[in-house]
């Protein structure tokens, strides 16, 4: 049985109760990835992915848990200069950015941009 990881539970917690979001799993063939959305207009404001390292350039081919998430295209710039932000998989580039959930980017710091990415897509 796999173990999920505690950072992606928090984040599903974490938009159950600020946003009442329940996850959307759009995909059978992918059951790991998670949509959430805004349940007015459908928007997407995140969506949990696992994927392979090695697909995001980053070493080895072990699967790892990724968020991505709308942001500011100014801010985008700067956060890529961090641990742990990537540009979006899979995404705009523009407009959002991938977390990897490995423990490198606080939970207040993803709670944080979580917020941002609600209202930009509101």
């Amino acid at each position: 049985m796999k173990l999920i990881n505690p950072i992606r539970a928090d984040i599903l917690k974490y938009a159950k109760e600020n946003f009442n979001t329940e996850p959307d799993h759009p995909w059978e063939k992918y059951p790991e990835h998670i949509v959430l959305r805004h349940k007015d207009n459908f928007k997407w404001y995140a969506l949990l992915m696992e994927v392979s390292k090695d697909k995001l350039g980053l070493c080895g081919d072990e699967n790892v848990d990724i968020l991505n998430i709308k942001c500011d295209p100014i801010l985008i710039g700067s956060l890529l200069d961090n641990n742990g932000y990537l540009p979006a998989y899979h995404m705009n580039k523009e407009h959002w950015i991938t977390i990897v959930l490995d423990g490198s980017v606080s939970s207040d710091e993803i709670f944080n941009l979580l917020n941002m990415s609600f209202e930009m897509t509101n």
